[in-house]
């Protein structure tokens, strides 16, 4: 082993109210102290009940990826076990989320955009 995930970085326009986007679907603990980073108007960071870390950094001319559009990819995005997908579903999109790919009925995962763009999935727990 080399590293270890220290943290998710997520570049957007207003990292507070990305922040508190996954707050609302993650739980946890918001701007705690750390000694790795500094907390400030360009820096908000989220400690989730799980244990990691997601951090939401300002970034100046900020362009959200486009699903499926070569010009402005995706670079890469997370997904989240549910559940209920029918439920988490209308509770991301409570918080802002938007539907970028919701497939065939049946289909065990679902694809949103957080409130800056960013893609995420949905997906079903393996047991269910």
């Amino acid at each position: 082993m080399i590293a270890d995930l220290q943290c998710v970085v997520l570049d957007c326009a207003e990292p507070r109210e990305l922040r508190g986007f996954y707050h609302q679907l993650l739980g946890g603990t918001v701007d705690r102290q750390d000694r790795r980073w500094a907390l400030g108007d360009d820096w908000a960071t989220l400690h989730t009940p799980t244990g990691l870390v997601i951090a939401f950094q300002r970034a100046a001319d900020y362009r959200p990826p486009r699903w499926r559009d070569p010009a402005r990819p995706q670079q890469f995005h997370l997904d989240f076990g549910v559940s209920d997908l029918d439920r988490a579903q209308e509770q991301v999109l409570a918080q802002g989320a938007t539907v970028l790919d919701r497939g065939p009925d049946g289909r065990g995962w679902r694809v949103f955009a957080d409130p800056a763009g960013h893609p995420f999935c949905l997906v079903r727990h393996a047991s269910q």
